[in-house]
């Protein structure tokens, strides 16, 4: 796929994960999310090539490898690209091992060393929410925290790259179990997307542009409020620990995992749905020969 123009100054990238583009209308070019990897930092860099563009920095919306992946090769042929991210996700992508490290609970095993949750290490600088001019380009970052820890939204003019605050309905149907950080923050970043006024095109990290931004964020809410249906129903089913809990919820979604990556991600869903159930007061956390059981309140 290639560098597709959005409006007079975003530029989109599709595939598997996207790329935005913010130019500033002088030939320099922020980069929005690399990719997973090299394959897709070159696209990148070709395409801007075609349009006359030069990368003048790179922000990462969140660290998640898919969309930091591709920085360690644009830096190879920009060195001195600045590189920004929410304050959190940048000290990931500074030591990438703390996403592995984090979703295991130890220093990983090999199986979780791969390109999928272990990117090349980039030296991302922390920056908040608000209004920036990165690169030359003239941009507003929205705190759309909840797949991730940390994550921006990125506005250009009438147009909004939603990174994964927001899925498109085929990635929302392929992987029902959307992963998420904090279920609650999730769908309240979801819901405030919804609710902006003057936006004509949304971007998002995974899927098509959509013109019609408040029916694509109703959907996902609706999407992720079926996972915490989901896991609440678990719960009610007896007390058991996390791990039996995920199954429940696996085979209600239809979901099989045969790989210790995928477990722990999903694994990691129902986590932040039990924290969740927690704080509402809904569900108790109790050890009980030595076991941590969950159970309803």
């Amino acid at each position: 796929m290639a560098l597709q123009r959005i409006s007079d100054r975003v530029w989109w990238l599709g595939g598997a994960v996207s790329s935005v583009v913010v130019d500033d209308g002088a030939g320099n070019a922020l980069i929005v999310d690399t990719g997973l990897d090299d394959a897709q930092a070159r696209k990148l860099l070709r395409g801007l090539a075609a349009e006359g563009l030069t990368p003048s920095a790179v922000l990462n919306t969140h660290s998640h490898t898919d969309h930091h992946g591709g920085n360690a090769h644009i830096l190879k042929k920009f060195p001195d690209l600045p590189v920004y991210a929410p304050p959190l996700e940048a000290a990931i992508i500074r030591y990438p091992v703390l996403e592995p490290l984090s979703l295991y609970g130890a220093l990983p095993p090999d199986e979780l060393n791969t390109k999928f949750l272990l990117a090349p290490a980039s030296p991302a600088q922390p920056l908040e929410a608000g209004r920036h001019v990165l690169g030359g380009a003239e941009v507003e970052l929205l705190d759309v925290s909840g797949h991730a820890a940390q994550m921006f939204a990125v506005r250009a003019g009438d147009v909004l790259y939603a990174a994964d605050a927001l899925f498109g309905p085929e990635a929302l149907a392929k992987h029902p179990l959307t992963f998420c950080a904090d279920s609650a923050a999730q769908k309240a970043s979801a819901r405030a997307l919804g609710e902006l006024a003057g936006i004509g095109t949304v971007l998002v990290g995974h899927g098509a542009p959509s013109s019609a931004l408040a029916a694509l964020a109703e959907q996902n809410v609706a999407s992720y409020q079926q996972t915490t249906g989901w896991v609440l129903d678990a719960v009610s089913q007896g007390a058991a620990g996390v791990d039996e809990l995920l199954a429940r919820v696996a085979q209600r979604a239809g979901v099989q995992m045969a790989q210790m990556g995928p477990l722990l991600l999903n694994r990691a869903v129902v986590a932040a749905h039990l924290k969740e159930f927690l704080t509402q007061g809904a569900v108790t956390a109790q050890a009980v020969e030595n076991r941590l059981l969950w159970s309803v309140s």
